[in-house]
């Protein structure tokens, strides 16, 4: 008699809920029950909207004089950024020493951005040029070799030709680190260290 009781009562809780669970969805022109309200219902000020606080009536406020935006404190000099000098020429030599990090940085970088394309030793004949019959230039040609590295900073930023930009997922460390693993490459093959 009680296994029986028992039941009864969980078929009848199972409707209960079955009936909710199909309710939800349905509109009603009363307001929803808020159990848990937490922070549905803040005293905030949107932006771009009035507000009586403020003597001028608006929302939004000026940043504080000196205020800089988040990821734009710039302590390098502007050619670190650009690779271009106050008169907008290309910079001959990277503004980042050449250390044993940075170096090493250049090497996992290029392996992960650059080889795909330029291949292992930097000839041009990448997977994509062996799969894809992409023609990638070879850091071995004599204008590579001749170009200043603020204008190679510029290639690796914006792109040229068939190549994508990649400002995005190199930060500027990143690309001069690059840059000095190219060099690095280039200068073995013109002492003969490379093949």
């Amino acid at each position: 008699m009680m296994h029986r009781r028992a039941l009864q009562l969980a078929v009848l809780a199972l409707a209960a809920l079955t009936l909710t669970g199909c309710m939800r969805g349905c509109t009603s022109p009363r307001p929803p029950i808020h159990i848990n309200p937490n922070m549905d219902y803040q005293p905030r000020i949107d932006a771009q909207s009035e507000s009586g606080f403020f003597y001028d009536g608006q929302a939004m406020r000026q940043p504080i004089p000196g205020t800089v935006a988040r990821g734009e404190l710039r302590t390098e000099p502007a050619s670190y950024y650009t690779g271009r000098d106050e008169a907008d020429a290309f910079i001959v030599a990277s503004p980042v020493p050449t250390t044993e990090d940075v170096m090493a940085r250049g090497l996992r970088q290029y392996t992960i951005y650059c080889q795909p394309c330029h291949e292992k030793r930097g000839t041009g004949r990448g997977i994509m040029f062996e799969y894809g019959s992409v023609p990638t230039t070879s850091f071995y040609d004599e204008r590579l070799m001749q170009m200043p590295d603020g204008e190679m900073f510029n290639v690796i930023t914006n792109g040229m030709g068939l190549m994508q930009g990649y400002a995005y997922p190199l930060a500027p460390s990143d690309r001069w680190a690059v840059i000095a693993h190219v060099r690095k490459m280039q200068n073995e093959r013109a002492a003969g260290g490379g093949r």
